[in-house]
């Protein structure tokens, strides 16, 4: 194999002007692997790079896996590019000036962690297959994520019933569909935006559907009958659409991505008048799910196969979350003082 071509001393890596303004929230610079590789070819990055890149994102089992990486680097190289730095040359001080950037967008600390990863790793490839001197966030340090550290606002079965009542009513088969998936597999949006119509299937007399989920494994979820009418009520809308046809599609047929799916969710939450619909996301159903069956007593064990964790730690999470709130303390001094107030009240 020939060698790599060098990198030039001083590319034409991304324009300045690329970004003028940035946002480091919303639809990320590239939605795609082919997108990011687009974004590098148009900036001018180095052949090499551009080689490199498309290698460590083919390294990937799944396209799932590749899509989330491609998403996670392209907001770097949009940051390189409204701060006017040239990737190919950053220096530690310019991946700590992009952390603190991440940080005062007020993203939660997990996106954080996972974009600061994701371009370190990018860097690592790249500085192996020598497309680039050095990986500036190398040594980094990043957001520490706890178990009991999650942002997401969950439901109650009332409000759950609130949102997919309002949605069956008033909304499309594909908006009622892609919410009652939510609600009853506990699936990542991202699995669930990404599987086909061939997915669909049965096993042992249950009507399933299988998905990529995280480390590029396949997971067979149980359809329940109300996800069954759902899903059945959207491919009849759809005309029956071919098995290799992403299930959720927009209205023009293009792939629905997690975007759309974050807004449809909050307005969707609003319209059927839920109190804290601007806090809620497609993992809010995922949360709502293990916190639910939990507080019933349903075994932690079965809650932990459903979500698909690896470690029964971090299904445990989703339980303190509930539990701490149900058995709060202040509960109880609110007794204490509101019994005193009536004997003073009293004298």
């Amino acid at each position: 194999m020939a060698d790599l071509p060098a990198v030039p001393e001083r590319p034409a890596f991304l324009e300045p002007t690329a970004v003028p303004q940035l946002s480091l929230r919303g639809a990320p610079p590239a939605s795609s692997p082919d997108a990011l590789l687009s974004l590098l070819r148009n900036a001018g990055a180095a052949p090499n790079v551009v080689e490199a890149t498309a290698t460590w994102l083919a390294r990937r089992k799944s396209l799932h896996s590749r899509t989330a990486y491609a998403k996670d680097a392209s907001w770097w190289l949009a940051w390189c590019a409204a701060s006017e730095a040239n990737p190919a040359l950053a220096r530690p001080l310019q991946a700590d000036q992009y952390a603190a950037a991440l940080a005062e967008a007020e993203l939660a600390k997990s996106t954080r962690a996972r974009r600061l990863a994701a371009a370190s790793s990018w860097y690592a490839y790249l500085v192996r297959a020598e497309a680039a001197e050095r990986n500036p966030f190398f040594g980094m340090e990043r957001p520490s994520v706890s178990a009991d550290d999650s942002p997401t606002r969950g439901m109650t079965a009332a409000q759950l019933a609130a949102l997919l009542t309002y949605a069956r009513k008033h909304e499309t088969a594909r908006t009622y569909a892609l919410l009652v998936m939510l609600a009853v597999t506990a699936a990542r949006i991202g699995s669930i935006l990404n599987a086909p119509v061939g997915a669909l299937g049965h096993d042992q007399g249950h009507r399933v559907i299988d998905l990529i989920t995280k480390r590029d494994h396949k997971k067979r979820f149980a359809l329940v009958p109300m996800a069954v009418e759902a899903v059945e009520a959207l491919l009849a809308e759809r005309g029956q659409p071919e098995p290799e046809d992403l299930l959720f599609v927009t209205n023009t047929g293009k792939p629905m991505d997690e975007p759309a799916a974050f807004r449809l969710v909050r307005r969707v939450a609003g319209a059927a008048g839920l109190p804290h619909a601007d806090q809620l996301s497609p993992h809010s159903l995922r949360h709502s799910y293990a916190t639910a069956l939990l507080s019933k007593g349903v075994p932690l064990a079965d809650v932990q196969d459903a979500m698909g964790h690896a470690d029964p730690r971090t299904t445990r999470r989703y339980d303190r979350a509930a539990g701490a709130l149900d058995r709060s303390p202040s509960y109880k001094m609110q007794d204490e003082i509101t019994a005193a107030m009536r004997a003073l009240e009293g004298e």
